[in-house]
């Protein structure tokens, strides 16, 4: 009878275990579903930006985007290579980044949108 109970108890804890690991991982898949989803809206964003500054500069003054874009790139490169083992904490990191990036663009959009309205007086 000790021995039935035992391996009960053994048994529980396997299974608390791996409800706890699943549970886990299902935390960073949708961490890293969530970086990916900022990083392509952020993507987006980026080109929307270009577009905008190419209308209004034409494309002699170089691509002010360009930097952004290639930050992009080493952070996909970083999520391929390490985003599998990355804790919670760094994957909440690279999306905050990515979203602060964001509202950046975001506000420089505001700016030229501005500047091309007609001012009143």
């Amino acid at each position: 009878m000790t021995t039935v109970i035992a391996l009960l108890t053994v048994a529980a804890f396997a299974v608390a275990a791996g409800l706890l690991l699943r549970q886990r991982g299902g935390r960073r898949q949708r961490a890293l579903t969530q970086v990916l989803d900022a990083a392509d809206a952020l993507e987006a964003r980026l080109r929307a930006a270009r577009t905008e500054i190419e209308a209004i500069a034409g494309n002699d003054d170089g691509d002010p985007v360009r930097e952004a874009l290639q930050e992009m790139l080493r952070q996909r490169l970083w999520l391929q290579q390490h985003g599998q083992q990355a804790s919670l904490e760094q994957l909440a990191s690279v999306r905050d980044s990515i979203d602060a990036g964001r509202r950046r663009i975001d506000q420089q959009l505001l700016r030229i949108e501005r500047a091309r309205a007609p001012s009143v007086h």
